[in-house]
C-alpha cells in the first residue's frame, strides 16, 4: 500500500505554506527524503516547516555543515544535505546513523548521494519545476508515512 499526494505550488508562498502544513503533521521517528534539482524548493519547504514549529532563526541548506539540528519539545529535527558527498561511504564515515531514531525527525536532501546506506524513508517529497511554479509529489512508504500524509491532508483542508 502507498499513499501519494500531488500538489501545485505556484510560488514561494505556497511552498512555505505546504511546509507549515507538513510541520503540523510531523511525528517523532519520521525519516523524510527531499528530492529535487537545485533551486526546486527543498530548503524553502523546510523553512516553512521550521517556522511552523516555532524556529525563528535563519534557515539555510546545510550544504557545508552536512546537517543542522533544530531542537523542539516533541523531537529533535535533523536537516541533512548530502549534495557534497562524492562517495556513499562518506555517509558511514560521518557517523550520522544514530540521529535516525524514534525520538527524531530526519529530513534528507540529496539522499541518493548516500547510495543504499541511508535508513529507508517513511516519506519521499519530490519537488520539480513547472512552467507556472513548482509541483510536489509526496509519497508515504510506511505506516508512519501514511499517517503523516493523512494528517497533512487534514491540515491542507
Amino acid at each position: 500500500m502507498s499513499e501519494i499526494l500531488f500538489l501545485d505550488l505556484p510560488d514561494e508562498a505556497a511552498t512555505l505554506a505546504l511546509g507549515a502544513c507538513l510541520g503540523r503533521a510531523l511525528a517523532p521517528g519520521l525519516t523524510i527524503w527531499l528530492r529535487g534539482d537545485l533551486g526546486a524548493g527543498k530548503t524553502t519547504l523546510t523553512r516553512g516547516l521550521l517556522r511552523e514549529l516555532g524556529f525563528s532563526g535563519r534557515v539555510k541548506s546545510p550544504t557545508y555543515t552536512l546537517v543542522e539540528l533544530y531542537s523542539f519539545t516533541r523531537f529533535n529535527l535533523y536537516h541533512f544535505d548530502l549534495y557534497r558527498f562524492a562517495d556513499p561511504d562518506e555517509w558511514e564515515d560521518a557517523g550520522f546513523r544514530e540521529y535516525f531514531n524514534p525520538a527524531s525527525v530526519c529530513l534528507v536532501e540529496w539522499p541518493d548521494k548516500a547510495g543504499g546506506l541511508l535508513p529507508a524513508p517513511d516519506m519521499v517529497v519530490g519537488l520539480d519545476f513547472r512552467d507556472d511554479g513548482r509541483g510536489v509529489r509526496i509519497a508515504g512508504l510506511t505506516e508512519a508515512g501514511w499517517a503523516c500524509i493523512a494528517r497533512l491532508k487534514s491540515s491542507l483542508a
